[in-house]
């Protein structure tokens, strides 16, 4: 058995383990959690020969910085356009390489995205929550969130040269400012206006922004009945609107119930790439019913299956 070991020398806040999420548990008060960006999570392990919901390293705009000092290990970084600095060379990140021995490996905020994933070819040694590794950042269960100075184990490690090239980064990818939503399911609960304002109004992310969601500045979403609403479940892409009529789109850490109204729900297909958006950057809603959702969820996932199918064998 090989292993591999790399020193954190500098780790930003909200930098993660991140596996695949444990889905299935919301009924028990759980969330999910996983990648924020579940395409590129899984892109970045495919290419390197691990399944698509492998241990990867989620990295927020703050960066990480971590030297090999031990035994070396294939890696890719997929995500947002960070810039990747290995051993000297710049890229852009969507490329496979080795880390070696003595070698450093940094990766910080690009020109564009929020989250960009280091997937290690091997099983990085994390602490699991619930049979999983995702990190709930929230609580602090799961892997856990890296610290400077700590260490990092793959086992089972690889170097695997057949494997290195760069490889595309997808439309399907790409940070998205428009946002395809299915209004409800408590329209009831807020003022007929409310839907006008959400739909045609402009609206930005605030610095408000973290894995649990991010508030969103823009006109006020006049509600009713705010006090009478009992809790009920949230998803990720939760609209929900507070009492003051802030909106907010909750995201991978959400809570797994809340009381104030749900004015509409972002599709999935449309989330991974929503949350590359950075704070102040726009984003717009569109309305599309539900039969029309179902239709883009399927063709978004025949898209993405066709697209890692590509990646995930060597050259």
């Amino acid at each position: 058995m090989t292993t591999a070991r790399l020193r954190v020398t500098f780790a930003g806040p909200h930098v993660s383990y991140q596996d695949g999420g444990r889905p299935g548990l919301l009924r028990f008060g759980v969330p999910e959690s996983g990648p924020m960006d579940g395409l590129a999570h899984a892109a970045a392990n495919l290419a390197v020969g691990n399944p698509a919901d492998a241990t990867a390293i989620e990295i927020s705009p703050a960066g990480l910085t971590i030297e090999c000092v031990d035994g070396g290990v294939t890696f890719a970084v997929a995500g947002g356009g960070f810039v990747v600095d290995h051993a000297g060379t710049r890229s852009g990140g969507w490329e496979v390489r080795t880390l070696r021995p003595g070698e450093t490996l940094q990766v910080q905020r690009g020109h564009w995205g929020s989250w960009t994933y280091l997937a290690l070819a091997g099983r990085i040694e994390a602490a699991e929550w619930l049979g999983h590794t995702a990190t709930h950042t929230t609580s602090g269960f799961g892997g856990g969130l890296l610290e400077s100075g700590g260490e990092i184990v793959i086992r089972d490690s690889r170097i695997s040269p057949e494997r290195e090239r760069r490889f595309p980064c997808p439309v399907l990818a790409r940070a998205q400012s428009t946002a395809r939503v299915v209004l409800g399911p408590q329209l009831h609960r807020v003022q007929p206006e409310a839907v006008a304002a959400l739909l045609t109004g402009a609206h930005t992310l605030s610095d408000s922004y973290d894995r649990m969601g991010v508030r969103l500045r823009g006109p006020a979403l006049a509600i009713a009945d705010a006090l009478s609403i009992p809790s009920e479940p949230i998803v990720a892409g939760s609209i929900q609107v507070a009492g003051d009529g802030v909106a907010t789109l909750l995201l991978r850490d959400h809570q797994t119930t809340g009381g104030y109204p749900k004015i509409a729900t972002v599709l999935a297909a449309d989330l991974d790439r929503v949350v590359q958006l950075r704070p102040r950057d726009r984003i717009t809603f569109q309305a599309v019913g539900a039969d029309r959702a179902i239709q883009i969820a399927r063709l978004h996932a025949q898209r993405c299956a066709a697209y890692l199918g590509t990646i995930s064998t060597p050259n």
